[in-house]
């Protein structure tokens, strides 16, 4: 894969921009962007929006930051550092939401603007433990995909944001349809989830043109992380002035390869892995 360029020692990388919740066991969240875009050579800024208390088997609860407070984390490092790209993942709840799409409207990040927004709409765990109040179902579709530059769900949150249950590539091309009517400017329907062939593949899709990128579909229970990963890829490539589909072709071929060298952690499900890199 044509990987990402590392800045020289001394020089000022590329710079990007989480927008998410932690994770106490290490394998996603806030976490997982970080190690991503360290391994992209680009510095990872943070804004958090929670707190989750979870391990390899699961998310026992989570602490909510003050919406304000995570607003001004954005407004902050903007404001100073700047950013080529963005990307949320957990939000938690209606009012970090809306206060998230607020403070990216006013600072230049999202659909149309100066600098391009990944929404990673993070519902609940891969184990199906909550990470969004029910509340807050709505204020995804309604608030946060439409100023997505382009949008990650899993299988899972399609059905959750669009009530399309994907099994084939029809209702896939459907579901991208229907992200892409919410005020995507593109929208991507995972295949990592729907596993009915050797292959995984994943469907992005402008409002005009389907665009497919398949991979070897990587027989291991050890995934946590993946939909992260993958949407901080695709945010260190856009940071780095590639298309959207370059962006998420990269993103692809960068998560495949995380997955391939996957690791056991705990006794539940471990990490995706981009620490192949450093070597």
């Amino acid at each position: 894969m044509n990987l990402l360029p590392l800045t020289p020692d001394g020089q000022t990388p590329v710079r990007a921009l989480t927008i998410a919740g932690t994770d106490s066991g290490g394998g996603a969240g806030i976490q997982a962007d970080s190690r991503t875009m360290a391994l992209c050579g680009v510095h990872a800024c943070v804004a958090v929006a929670a707190v989750t208390v979870q391990n390899s088997v699961g998310v026992s609860g989570f602490h909510e930051v003050p919406p304000d407070v995570v607003a001004a984390q954005v407004r902050s490092v903007v404001g100073d550092i700047g950013v080529g790209a963005a990307k949320t993942g957990m939000l938690a709840s209606t009012a970090i939401i809306e206060a998230v799409a607020d403070v990216c409207t006013e600072v230049g990040i999202g659909r149309d603007q100066a600098v391009p927004l990944v929404v990673d709409p993070v519902c609940a765990s891969m184990h199906g433990d909550p990470l969004l109040h029910a509340e807050a179902l709505d204020a995804v579709p309604n608030t946060l995909i439409p100023i997505a530059t382009v949008v990650t769900p899993n299988l899972d949150e399609v059905r959750l944001i669009t009530g399309i249950e994907v099994v084939d590539d029809a209702s896939a091309r459907r579901a991208a349809e229907a992200l892409h009517r919410l005020g995507a400017q593109w929208s991507i329907v995972k295949g990592g989830h729907l596993r009915t062939s050797s292959t995984s593949t994943d469907l992005l899709f402008d409002g005009d043109t389907f665009l497919e990128f398949t991979s070897p579909r990587i027989p291991t229970g050890n995934d946590h992380g993946g939909g992260d990963t993958l949407a901080a890829a695709i945010a260190c490539a856009l940071a780095n002035g590639h298309t959207v589909p370059d962006a998420v072709a990269f993103g692809k071929e960068w998560v495949t390869k995380c997955l391939e060298v996957s690791y056991d952690l705990g006794s539940g499900h471990g990490p995706v892995s981009p620490f192949w890199r450093l070597h």
